[in-house]
Formats: structure tokens, sequence, C-alpha cells
């Protein structure tokens, strides 16, 4: 299996899950759905594009490098004539996320990979207006799946974020298709895409298990405790 990485990195992203129109809420980590509509929006397919489906197909996982901090913010909507309502919208700020979708398919990986890099539509992390903090980085795993290859690249939270953490190591969360995890418990959610349509989204149910996986800080300095009172004389 090929499988290409993606840094997802910006100031807001969001990542719906069910929710009715007063508040939009959003999963902790990037959904496969939000993931595919992202590659699918960098290989120019429109929103009726029956090739979105084969997307569902990718083997997919995601670790969090860098958890967010949650924001909520509040818009005034017109809904009716003349009548206004007030929603919210729930965003992640400041969150690092490595993802990793596969497939035997290696042209396929190798043409998502160049896509991602130069894409046909403006990519956005879960909203329009969430744009990616500069270009969005990739880099390929051969002979890998997703899962291999979030337990063995490094950490990738900012140098602000790593300093912070005053441990040798972080314990970053992995979620990924139940399949690539054996061993772990699932559950289902409802993030596989049916239809992108705006007139009527349609989603189906996936299974998915969460793994934690520890990586070097390599910004962590232990302090010296050493204490030789004979040194003093």
């Amino acid at each position: 299996m090929k499988t290409v990485t993606i840094k997802l990195t910006a100031p807001l992203q969001s990542y719906g899950n069910e929710a009715n129109f007063d508040r939009r809420t959003s999963y902790d980590y990037p959904s496969k759905s939000a993931v595919i509509g992202l590659v699918a929006a960098a290989l120019g397919y429109s929103r009726r594009d029956t090739r979105i489906k084969r997307l569902n197909q990718l083997a997919y996982a995601v670790r969090v490098d860098q958890p967010a901090k949650p924001m909520t913010d509040f818009q005034i909507v017109e809904w009716k004539r003349n009548r206004r309502k007030l929603t919210y919208r729930d965003y992640l700020q400041d969150a690092v996320f490595m993802v990793a979708l596969g497939s035997e398919d290696d042209a396929f990986i190798d043409q998502i990979d160049w896509a991602i890099r130069h894409p046909h539509f403006q990519l956005a992390l879960g909203r329009r207006a969430n744009v990616p903090a500069g270009p969005i980085i990739t880099s390929i795993g051969l002979e890998e799946n997703p899962v291999q290859v979030l337990q063995n690249i490094s950490w990738q939270a900012s140098q602000f974020y790593m300093r912070k953490i005053k441990q040798a190591t972080f314990v970053a969360e992995l979620i990924a298709d139940a399949w690539l995890l054996p061993d772990y418990p699932s559950s289902m959610v409802k993030d596989t895409v049916v239809s992108f349509d705006q007139r009527h989204r349609q989603y189906g149910f996936r299974a998915v298990a969460v793994e934690r996986v520890s990586l070097d800080n390599l910004y962590f300095t232990a302090k010296d405790t050493e204490h030789d009172i004979m040194s003093y004389l």
C-alpha cells in the first residue's frame, strides 16, 4: 500500500458533525468526509461528480499532533424575510493534524499528492473561510498503511507547543478506519460521503477505532537534579 501524508494546520478549522441549524458543532479532528472534500476540490471534482465516491475507498487515519483550543462564534442570519436568528459555529483554534490516505493504486496516490500541492479549486479546512496556513505539506510513504506511517513519523506540532510540553514524549491520539486497528474497539460515525450536493447532502456510517502513540519531544531538556555537596568544599 502507498500512502500520502498531509499536514493540516490553520488559525481556524472546523469539521462539522451532526448538528441542527442553530448550532454547528465540530469534531475534534478532521473527519474523513472533510478530507475527501478537500481532495476532491484539489482534483477539480464538482460537488455532483460521481468520482467522489471512489475516495471513500481510501484507507484513512489522522493523528492529533497539536490539540485544538475550541472557540464558538455567533452569527445573525436572516432565515425568513425580515426575520433574524442567532446561530452558533464551533471552530478549532491553532491545531495541527497529520492525515494519511492509503491505496493499493500507487498512481492514484501520486495523483492526489500532486493535486494537493497544485489544487484546481481553493482548499479550505472544513469551512470555506478556513484557509490553510500556507501551502499544504505532503509526503509519500511506501509499503506502509496510514496507521503505520503515523506511528513512525516524527511529531509535527509547532515549536512553541513542543517547548510548552515539559515532557520527553507526547502521547498523540490516532483515529483510523477500524479495519486498520483490528485489536482496538470500534464505534460508528456518520462520515461516509454519499453526496456533497448542497441541496441534499448525504452521509453514511463507517467504523472507526482509536489508539495512542508516543512521540519524542525534540525540544525537551531534562533538568540536572544532581547535587554534590562535596563540590563546595
